[in-house]
């Protein structure tokens, strides 16, 4: 089997070829993922401050376009939890308390931040992904997992909260709790049992069911046992004669009877000001960094262990960006969670990715009416058990094996953009990271430029000399330069001249190995460590004595 995966000729075969060859799994695949992908455009969506349909539109220019020109071969483009606070952000800062013109400005920002990254894309710059050191990027996805839990919880409640920081937010969830609406309350709290112990005791007939339309089934049928499609009064915990809310449509998704009255154009009217620029950024930078992490994870989920072009993909998700947001859309992403269903139904060709758009855009189109009926507390079920995915203890524990100063800079950068924002967060989360390699005696000149060379003692054999430190901030050359080499080679890794390896640079050469040994190649690592500063197999590790320079 493994030779018969290496053989190009047992690769599924792309364009209309691979739509002829593959269109009854690509579709079985592609229906599974709708079935996932429509509750949670629309949750998403909600979470962002953006109407609802907007999440739609971005998936259905995801799967139908994008997918015709990216670089990868079973991820799903669509809108993702990661980039909610980013966007709910910008709405709220640009618009100043209109949401609709912070909706249009922010539009605006989504498609010049786009343009950034067909750029990034066009220059190559898919690689600088790995800039950012693994502990910081998944306290940035953890603390965003907070942040969205935080807000959703009083969501699926039925409660408003007063206005203020996000740490007021979280403070106010008690009072919510006690406020809640019985109603609403149940319909969410519904859903969350749902998500927990659904995979405990599914029935082996709908294993293959989503949870996401699951929850989102029970929802509607308890909104219309509640008749929640009507104004009513309904109590709720407290005092029966003083708190009375009122349980209307409002608590039901809003989404036009044509989709194209959907469509929004942005408002450039901002595009000087300071709180422009940040949005712009921060779309551009959190956007990249998810769709390039999400898409190279998403490539060992491939059976056939194709490696998707990063920098294509970068320039086709800006574009598709591009569209999104002159019409109203959210950014899309490389999607971790549908592209997981994607590749567990089947999927061998991005043509499952534009089958899921074609049925979404279809259904949007003929029963509008069916998502009328869909409660907003279901959804804020599927972001909060999204939420607690980015931030579950699990997350902690992975880090914390790693190395424990692995887990101080995954914990600075949770509290610093818990504090501020993800820019400054992430900020703080690389600087620490860079002042713990000096504390344990990187050189100055070594941080931020790597020292290696490349012998060929024959013909079978490349050697790779390390040289003093190869850290997250350096080793970018190297990495250029390993994705050269020929492949069906011998690699050796000889680290016995090399002094701080970090935990960084010791998965990307895993990754690296696995696939080039994929190829017919074979890796081999000298040189034994001094100190490793975990039991873990990739922990950071000094190799030498600290008695030179570079």
């Amino acid at each position: 089997m493994k030779k018969q995966l290496s053989s190009k000729q047992s690769l599924p075969k792309t364009g209309i070829e691979g739509l002829k060859e593959n269109w009854r799994s690509d579709l079985i695949a592609g229906f599974a993922v709708f079935l996932t992908a429509l509750p949670l455009c629309l949750a998403i969506a909600l979470a962002s401050g953006f109407p609802p349909a907007s999440g739609i539109i971005t998936a259905i220019i995801g799967g139908l376009l994008i997918s015709r020109i990216n670089g990868s071969f079973i991820t799903i483009n669509g809108p993702a939890a990661g980039l909610i606070v980013v966007i709910f952000a910008a709405v709220q800062n640009l618009g100043k308390g209109d949401v609709i013109a912070g909706y249009r400005y922010t539009l605006a920002a989504i498609v010049i931040a786009s343009g950034l990254q067909i750029l990034m894309g066009l220059c190559k710059a898919g690689r600088l992904s790995s800039f950012f050191p693994l502990s910081v990027v998944h306290g940035m996805l953890a603390a965003i997992g907070i942040i969205i839990i935080a807000k959703q919880t009083h969501v699926m409640l039925g409660v408003t909260p007063e206005p203020g920081h996000l740490f007021s937010i979280i403070a106010q969830i008690p009072e919510s709790l006690f406020n809640l609406n019985l109603k609403i309350a149940f319909i969410g709290l519904s859903g969350l049992m749902i998500v927990i112990f659904w995979p405990l005791f599914r029935p082996q007939k709908l294993k293959r069911l989503p949870i996401p339309i699951i929850v989102l089934f029970v929802g509607m049928l308890l909104a219309q046992i509640f008749g929640l499609q009507h104004e009513h009064l309904h109590l709720n915990l407290s005092t029966i004669a003083e708190h009375q809310h009122l349980v209307e449509p409002q608590f039901l998704v809003k989404l036009p009877d044509y989709f194209l009255a959907s469509f929004y154009y942005p408002d450039f009217s901002k595009v000087f000001t300071l709180e422009f620029l940040t949005a712009v950024i921060s779309i551009c930078l959190v956007g990249s960094l998810e769709t390039l992490l999400s898409t190279a994870a998403i490539d060992k989920l491939d059976p056939y262990k194709r490696k998707s072009n990063l920098n294509r993909d970068l320039t086709a998700i800006g574009f598709g960006n591009m569209i999104s947001g002159f019409i109203g859309g959210l950014p899309m992403v490389a999607e971790i969670i549908r592209s997981t269903t994607n590749v567990n139904n089947g999927a061998k060709t991005g043509w499952s990715n534009f089958f899921h758009a074609l049925i979404l855009l279809i259904f949007v189109v003929l029963f509008p009416h069916f998502i009328h009926n869909i409660p907003l507390a279901s959804l804020a079920v599927l972001l909060i058990y999204t939420g607690y995915r980015l931030a579950s203890p699990a997350a902690f524990k992975k880090i914390f094996q790693i190395g424990r100063e692995q887990f101080a800079v995954f914990i600075i950068t949770i509290i610093g953009v818990l504090a501020t924002d993800l820019l400054i967060g992430v900020s703080v989360g690389i600087i620490a990271k860079l002042l713990i390699h000096l504390a344990r005696g990187v050189w100055l000149s070594n941080l931020f430029k790597i020292y290696f060379n490349i012998r060929y003692p024959n013909q079978r054999t490349i050697v790779v000399k390390l040289t003093g430190s190869a850290l997250f901030s350096n080793f970018l050359p190297l990495r250029r330069v390993l994705s050269k080499l020929e492949t069906g080679k011998t690699i050796v890794f000889n680290f016995t001249e090399g002094y701080l390896i970090d935990h960084t640079v010791m998965e990307y050469i895993q990754d690296f190995s696995h696939h080039y040994i994929a190829q017919g190649g074979q890796c081999h690592q000298i040189g034994m460590a001094l100190k490793v500063f975990s039991d873990h197999q990739l922990a950071a590790r000094l190799m030498t004595k600290d008695d030179r320079k570079p």
